[in-house]
């Protein structure tokens, strides 16, 4: 298959690549085209441009690209940031799929859980309507609606509303890892707030699931079957490093540190995959321990 895929030297997006550079034609656009084909090599075509790719030639789109959500304090210049890389980046790739006489057949984007909000305890699936309007839900809300766009009598749309994602090399555990490695984690607020998850492998098959299955489309949560609470995630990561854990995070001292960010750490959602499960896939780690043990931390 002839695939396009944005956000390749990510996390979700180098994982796959190697899962996929023997297997298909990969054009992978990146801003450090040089530095890409370094990391993948020769198995894969790196552009700079969009207008270096002829989407008559695509069949599939994936869309991971976008500035990371938790990496810095959300001035107003950083929120600007994480919204326009991937609202700009979406818009244009949408206008050229709607531009090719023959397009690709599949666009896979991108989106994250914090499109519901904070919510209480209770599970939610893709059908969930009663989402909290906050910064989170605002970039994701217009982020899906953009990829929308694409949907057509020749194109499919798949929008992955992807949780916390376990990788020991990146993401939200890596940063999670020094403190709890030296006895200094401990839960955050009252650690009742819920942490939905998925392991990086399980995503990957994810995507490689749907690229699969011509006749899923629409909303799909990129989330582990088992949500944990904060206590939880805080009590199984402190056993699996064999460290302690009795130092919490109050409320009051995120909100110094961070600022409006510090809601992401405060309140959660118990995201349920519903139409995952539904259409067949199976995880292979729907318990949160088990994930851990998978990883070299």
């Amino acid at each position: 298959m002839r695939i396009l895929i944005t956000g390749a030297s990510g996390l979700v997006g180098s994982a796959l690549v190697s899962l996929w550079q023997n297997q298909h034609q990969l054009t992978i656009l990146s801003r450090s085209a040089r530095k890409v084909q370094q990391q993948f090599g020769s198995t894969v075509h790196v552009v700079d441009s969009l207008s270096n790719v002829d989407f008559n030639q695509i069949e599939l789109v994936v869309n991971l690209a976008g500035e990371p959500i938790a990496n810095k304090r959300w001035s107003q210049s950083q929120k600007d940031r994480i919204c326009q890389s991937r609202w700009q980046l979406t818009e244009e790739l949408v206008a050229l799929i709607q531009q090719a006489t023959t397009p690709p057949h599949t666009l896979i984007n991108a989106s994250a859980i914090g499109f519901y909000g904070r919510q209480d305890a209770g599970a939610i699936d893709e059908s969930y309507q009663s989402y909290y309007p906050e910064f989170s839900h605002d970039i994701c809300a217009r982020w899906e609606n953009l990829a929308n766009r694409a949907r057509s009598e020749h194109t499919r749309v798949c929008i992955l509303r992807i949780g916390i994602v376990l990788a020991a090399n990146g993401g939200a555990l890596k940063k999670m890892l020094p403190p709890f490695k030296l006895g200094l984690g401990g839960i955050i607020g009252n650690g009742e707030q819920y942490m939905s998850w998925i392991h990086l492998d399980d995503l990957v098959a994810i995507i490689d699931f749907l690229s699969k299955q011509p006749s899923l489309e629409g909303i799909f949560n990129a989330t582990a079957p088992m949500a944990v609470s904060n206590k939880q995630w805080t009590k199984i990561l402190a056993e699996r490093l064999g460290r302690p854990a009795l130092l919490p995070m109050p409320a009051f001292v995120l909100k110094l540190l961070f600022g409006e960010m510090s809601d992401l750490l405060l309140f959660g959602q118990n995201v349920y995959p519903q139409r995952l499960l539904d259409s067949g896939f199976h995880f292979k780690f729907s318990q949160f321990r088990a994930a851990l043990q998978d990883l070299k931390l």
